[in-house]
């Protein structure tokens, strides 16, 4: 059995919070497998705007640039709240995503993209959110890359550094990358890196 957005009913949706996220709170019901309809069900939905995240990679020195900044999402459940993740921004204009690519790379890290290559799109928290997420893999030149960056009107603080893609993988591997984002852009690169490297040619 096949469902579609019609097999959902939404009996009603109201205000819970609006400031610069959104919350709503809905009445809704939907279709069984098993035939008929569900009972009434309350649900909080987070309404976010959609991400776009990048990872941008180095294909002739073999190294990816990241950034470090505090998230609050991790204040209580980590030692630091600060992450090291891929450059990374809203879309809340007309922009496409990968306007807001370029635009942030250019913000969160002082980079330059010469190429993007999409990874994929999905959703980060579907039980309770709507954002969704556009992933790609950039190659960069990272000669000169690092220092700290980000827009001061926006409160932003972030740390920028190069990082050899095997001690990526293992700070994956050993937790000190616990985002989902960079870790499911990290695992495409070790998939795609050769390629990449091969098909990027001479260092411009």
């Amino acid at each position: 059995m096949s469902f579609t957005r019609a097999d959902v009913e939404i009996i009603s949706r109201e205000d819970g919070f609006r400031g610069f996220y959104r919350l709503d709170v809905l009445q809704l019901r939907h279709r069984l497998f098993d035939g008929g309809w569900g009972p009434v069900l309350r649900r909080e939905l987070f309404v976010r705007h959609d991400a776009v995240c990048v990872l941008p990679y180095d294909p002739w020195l073999d190294q990816l640039v990241l950034i470090e900044q505090v998230r609050v999402g991790a204040l209580e459940k980590s030692d630091s709240p600060w992450m090291l993740e891929l450059v990374a921004g809203l879309i809340d204009t007309d922009e496409a995503p990968e306007e807001v690519a370029h635009r942030e790379a250019q913000e969160e890290a002082g980079l330059s993209l010469l190429s993007l290559h999409p990874i994929t799109r999905y959703y980060p928290s579907p039980g309770g959110s709507d954002e969704r997420v556009y992933l790609y893999c950039a190659l960069v030149d990272s000669r000169g890359v690092g220092g700290i960056h980000g827009l001061a009107e926006e409160g932003e603080d972030i740390r920028v550094s190069l990082w050899p893609r095997a001690e990526a993988v293992a700070a994956v591997e050993d937790g000190r990358i616990d985002n989902a984002a960079s870790i499911i852009a990290m695992q495409w690169l070790q998939l795609h890196a050769d390629r990449l490297r091969a098909e990027a040619g001479p260092q411009p």
